[in-house]
C-alpha cells in the first residue's frame, strides 16, 4: 500500500473500494473497436447524494457537460451518473442535447429515478452524433455491482485506469473517499478530454461540497497540462451520500473539516498527477514547484507556464538541461520576478543561481533527467507564496497518436 502525507497527517491509500452505498458497472457495447474493453458505465448511490461539479470553460461545451451542470445546479443532488467513451457528443447541434437527455432518461428509467438525479458524461470524438442504438444497448446491459469496470469505460487514449481510495476517521466513523478519472491528451483544464469523479460516504453540510470542490480543483486539476488544449467535455463531479453517518462537515477551520479537506485534496491531487503522467506519448511526469512568489496566483501561473512550455517539455524528453527554456517560460508570464536573483533546481541539483548558470556537472544532470519523474524548483525571490503544477514531456509519439486519432 502507498501512503501520502498532508498537513502532518498520514493517509493510507487502500485498494480500490467503493464507499458505503455506491454501486457501479461497465460494459462493452461497440463504441470502441476492441471488444476486450469497456465503453459504457454508470455509478449509482443507494440514496440521493449531495453533488458538486466544475466544468470546462471551452465555449463549445458539450451537450452532456451542459446537461450535468444543469442537473446538479437544480438541487445539488445526484443519485447516478451514466457515461460513455469513444463519442464526446460535442458540437452535435440540437440533436446532441436531445441525445444527452435521452441517455439520462434511459438510465433514470432503469434505475427508477427522476431524470434530475442522473448526470451524463461523454468523451471521445468531437462532432459525430451519439449512436443511440448502442447507448440503449449499453443501458440495458448495465447492472448495479461492486466492480470497478466503470473506471475503464471512460478511457480513450489513456494507457491505464486512474483510481485512488482512502479512508479517514471522522467522529469515530470510517469515511471513504474514492476517485477515478480519465485523461491523456487534450489536457489543459480550466474549470481536456478529461473527466474526474470523486465519491464519498461522508456527510457534508449543506452548500459546503461545491465550495470544497471549486477550491480544490484550482490547486489540482487546473494545475496540470499535457498539450495546452482545453477540451469541450471536461468535468469533475463529486458525490457525497452521507451514509458514513458522521456529523456534517462544514467548509470551515474545524478539525473535521481540515481532516476531510486534506484527504480530499490528496485524492484530487493524485488523480491530477496520474493524468499528467499518462500524457499521450509521455515518458516522464514533470512536477514544478514555485516558491517565494509575490502572490499564490503568481506562483501557480509560473508553475503552469513551465510545465506547459513545449520547449521545456521537449528538452526534458531529450534529457537536455537547457535551463534557458525554463527561464524564458517564467519570463513570459505577468508574474512578479526578481530578474537578477531567480534560481532553479532540477531534481535537487542547482541549475540556475541568482539568474546565472550554476556550475553543474552536465553528465550528472543528464543522468538525473533520465528519471521517470522530473521535479523543477523555482525561487522567484519576491515574496512568501508558493505554487505547484504537473505536466509531462513532449515526445515523437504524441504526434503519432494525434495524427491518427480518428483512424
Amino acid at each position: 500500500m502507498q501512503s501520502f502525507i498532508e498537513n502532518e497527517t498520514t493517509y493510507e491509500v487502500i485498494p480500490f473500494t467503493w464507499p458505503k452505498g455506491y454501486k457501479a458497472d461497465g460494459v462493452y457495447v461497440g463504441l470502441r473497436k476492441n471488444p476486450e474493453t469497456k465503453d459504457m458505465g454508470w455509478l449509482y448511490s443507494e440514496v440521493p447524494a449531495q453533488a458538486a461539479g466544475t466544468y470546462t470553460t471551452n465555449q463549445f461545451q458539450a451537450a452532456p457537460t451542459k446537461l450535468t451542470k444543469q442537473t446538479i445546479n437544480h438541487e445539488h443532488l445526484l443519485q447516478a451518473i451514466v457515461m460513455n467513451t469513444a463519442n464526446a457528443n460535442s458540437v452535435t447541434g440540437q440533436q446532441g442535447m436531445v441525445d444527452a437527455l435521452e441517455m439520462q432518461s434511459l438510465a433514470a428509467d432503469k434505475l427508477g429515478l427522476e431524470n434530475n438525479l442522473v448526470g451524463v458524461a461523454s468523451t471521445g470524438i468531437i462532432g459525430e452524433p451519439l449512436p443511440m442504438d448502442l447507448i440503449k444497448k449499453g443501458v440495458d446491459k448495465l447492472e448495479l455491482l461492486d466492480n470497478d469496470y466503470v473506471t475503464e469505460a471512460i478511457l480513450t487514449t489513456d494507457k491505464h485506469t486512474k483510481t485512488i481510495s482512502t479512508q479517514i476517521d471522522i467522529d469515530g466513523k470510517v469515511v471513504t473517499i474514492t476517485g477515478f478519472c480519465k485523461g491523456s491528451g487534450m489536457i489543459h483544464p480550466k474549470m481536456a478530454t478529461m473527466l474526474g469523479f470523486v465519491v464519498t460516504d461522508a456527510k457534508i453540510a449543506d452548500g459546503a461540497l461545491q465550495e470544497m470542490l471549486s477550491q480544490q480543483v484550482d490547486a489540482t486539476f487546473n494545475q496540470i497540462t499535457v498539450d495546452g488544449d482545453t477540451s469541450t467535455n471536461d468535468m469533475v463531479v463529486t458525490m457525497a451520500n452521507g451514509l458514513a453517518e458522521n456529523e456534517p462537515i462544514a467548509n470551515d477551520d474545524s478539525v473535521n473539516a481540515q481532516k476531510f479537506s486534506t484527504a480530499y485534496n490528496a485524492v484530487l491531487s493524485q488523480l491530477a498527477q496520474d493524468i499528467a503522467a499518462d500524457g499521450e506519448g509521455s515518458t516522464k511526469l514533470v512536477e514544478v514547484n514555485v516558491e517565494h512568489a509575490a502572490t499564490h496566483a503568481d506562483a501557480q501561473k509560473v508553475a503552469k507556464a513551465i510545465v506547459g512550455s513545449n520547449l521545456v517539455k521537449a528538452a526534458i524528453f531529450g534529457e537536455d538541461a537547457n535551463w534557458g527554456r525554463i527561464i524564458a517560460a517564467i519570463g513570459q508570464t505577468s508574474a512578479q520576478v526578481d530578474i537578477d536573483h531567480t534560481s532553479v533546481w532540477l531534481n535537487d541539483l542547482p541549475l540556475v543561481i541568482d539568474s546565472h548558470s550554476a556550475d553543474f556537472d552536465e553528465v550528472e544532470m543528464k543522468a538525473s533527467l533520465a528519471d521517470k519523474k522530473i521535479t523543477i524548483l523555482v525561487d522567484l525571490n519576491v515574496g512568501n507564496e508558493a505554487g505547484q503544477a504537473w505536466g509531462c514531456d513532449l515526445t515523437y509519439n504524441y504526434v503519432r497518436i494525434n495524427a491518427t486519432y480518428r483512424s
